[in-house]
């Protein structure tokens, strides 16, 4: 990419983060009183809130996300994958149709790896992670990473503002990422948007949350924000690739191992997340949502130092702070909380 096409698509992503925040929010407050009336969320044993609360507002993320990726990219002459925005598309008529008709498990995952599939197996031969794997092996397990990778992030959307604690940090790391040159400007691009959009739904998701993103917004932002840490693998960074995204990870597969050793129906709504048994041992919300976003802070600032220093020695340092952070974090939420 020229310095030119660079200047066009770094000195207006601030000001593209504040239009997606603007779009997102101004849609969420306008479709609320319809998610009102016809996708409430109403709370049930499994649930973290109590009253019926509208779901849905991932309509706005996604949509103000789309919108502004996709003219910043034409005025930029920056080329997003039409595969990834019409995967975004139908990711998100699944999780639309998952909310107001609750889909059985296997058509979901399947309409999920079709979506997955189509995004992973259209990507150039040359975006490599591990060159010394055959590319159909690579390819596969990248298949299986995505499906796992949108469905942890459905997973943790199940208290105030937590997606909004993750995306955030992550997302504006990326697209520091970007200004420095260490990841590509359509997932940059991305990122800012998707900021931008998540940061405009955040008033209307504080506790006591007035609408929730339902899956028609936890899925494709899993998608994209999935494409956006892929491609900073593809560009040579797998430690900052894993460390952005480290708490998400962490929680939903160690609590999937867990389940399934307790031979549990695994994909069934639950309460075993760490941060679910956080509050349950007494945690506020606004606590644990403290904690997660200060736990990303410090994942995204050492997943900007392993990038920038180029040192292994840096990058094992910051991957075993990153861990044993993210460890202490998940032992404190699962103890009981004294007084």
């Amino acid at each position: 990419m020229s310095a030119a096409t660079d200047a066009l698509v770094a000195m207006p992503s601030l000001l593209a983060v504040a239009i997606a925040a603007l779009i997102a929010a101004a849609v969420t407050w306008t479709s609320r009183p319809l998610l009102q009336r016809y996708a409430l969320a109403r709370p049930n044993a499994r649930s973290s809130h109590r009253i019926p609360t509208p779901q849905g507002a991932g309509i706005a993320v996604i949509s103000a996300t789309l919108i502004v990726a996709c003219v910043w990219a034409g005025w930029a002459n920056v080329a997003i994958p039409p595969i990834l925005v019409i995967a975004t598309i139908v990711i998100a008529l699944v999780g639309f149709a998952d909310d107001i008709l609750s889909l059985p498990v296997l058509v979901r995952l399947v309409l999920q790896a079709g979506c997955v599939g189509a995004i992973v197996f259209t990507a150039p031969e040359t975006a490599r992670i591990v060159p010394a794997l055959p590319l159909a092996l690579e390819r596969g397990l990248i298949l299986l990473a995505g499906i796992w990778f949108v469905n942890l992030v459905n997973f943790m959307d199940g208290l105030d503002l937590m997606t909004v604690a993750e995306v955030v940090p992550v997302t504006a790391a990326l697209l520091l990422l970007g200004w420095l040159g260490d990841l590509s400007w359509p997932a940059a691009l991305l990122a800012a948007a998707l900021c931008g959009a998540t940061l405009g739904f955040a008033p209307f998701n504080k506790p006591v949350a007035k609408v929730f993103l339902g899956d028609v917004g936890s899925l494709p932002i899993g998608l994209l924000l999935g494409w956006c840490l892929l491609e900073l693998a593809w560009q040579g960074q797998p430690a900052a690739t894993l460390l952005l995204p480290g708490y998400y990870l962490a929680d939903s597969t160690i609590t999937l191992f867990r389940r399934v050793a307790r031979r549990e129906q695994f994909w069934s709504a639950h309460r075993s997340h760490f941060y679910q048994r956080a509050t349950d041992n007494g945690y506020s919300v606004p606590r644990v949502i403290g904690e997660v976003f200060a736990l990303n802070l410090m994942l995204a600032g050492l997943a900007i130092l392993t990038v920038r220093a180029g040192s292994t020695a840096i990058t094992i340092v910051s991957l075993l702070a990153g861990a044993a952070a993210i460890g202490i974090l998940l032992r404190r939420f699962s103890r009981l909380q004294r007084g």
